[in-house]
């Protein structure tokens, strides 16, 4: 269910940049997956609130997919919320959080629009280690992903862990942006990278192009 975010008012009217990270809690994520993921959101936590620039345009929301779909984080700047510890249950509804995180970026946007505020475009990031649970309507995601990527609605980057289902991430990824596997479990590797990336687009001009940093020591290779 989207969200309702006009009883809200900014905290600032600098440009933002939303950042919704769509992250898979199933079971097969315990142990060492699961905590190596807390760990590197924990640092990605403390890495952008180093830059007073991120700190004030980069809004974070956090959805997280198991058996069902919760919002841990809704859209907020860095100064407030608190990064939540990630624990694992149930199965893999992988659409349904898609879904979710899609509300969330048409609900965001709708409302920065309606408070004046400028805004880039949203990152949609996932994060599975696995493949969908039968009767997730994988068709309908790859459409709506690929549509809207190419109306520039908003980004959208696939992240593969361990037995993660490469050949479905690669289908439904935009051709632009393929998915990619993480290395190993170098999750705070991974999110260092996307701090950085954050952090040059939040301080870019609107219209720049911005050339975003290496992730050759996280990335297995592009999945094509």
């Amino acid at each position: 269910m989207a969200i309702d975010f006009n009883v809200e008012s900014p905290d600032n009217y600098e440009q933002k940049c939303l950042l919704v990270l769509l992250v898979d809690v199933s079971g097969s994520m315990s142990g060492t997956p699961i905590a190596e993921l807390n760990r590197g959101l924990q640092e990605f936590y403390s890495d952008i609130q180093q830059d007073s620039t991120t700190a004030n345009r980069l809004e974070v929301c956090i959805v997280e997919f198991s058996s069902t779909v919760e919002t841990l984080v809704t859209p907020s700047l860095v100064s407030s919320f608190t990064m939540p510890q990630l624990s694992v249950k149930g199965s893999t509804k992988m659409v349904d959080g898609m879904k979710e995180a899609i509300a969330v970026v048409d609900a965001r946007k709708a409302w920065y629009k309606s408070t004046g505020q400028p805004y880039y475009r949203p990152w949609i990031v996932l994060i599975t280690d696995g493949a969908p649970d039968p009767g997730q309507d994988i068709e309908w995601m790859k459409n709506e992903i690929q549509s809207r990527v190419d109306a520039k609605s908003f980004h959208f980057y696939a992240l593969g862990v361990t037995s993660a289902d490469m050949q479905m991430l690669t289908r439904v990824s935009h051709p632009t942006t393929p998915p990619a596997m993480l290395n190993g479990l170098r999750f705070a590797e991974f999110f260092k990278w996307l701090s950085a990336s954050m952090s040059m687009i939040a301080n870019s001009k609107e219209g720049e192009k911005t050339n975003l940093p290496s992730p050759s020591n996280w990335m297995q290779g592009f999945q094509v």
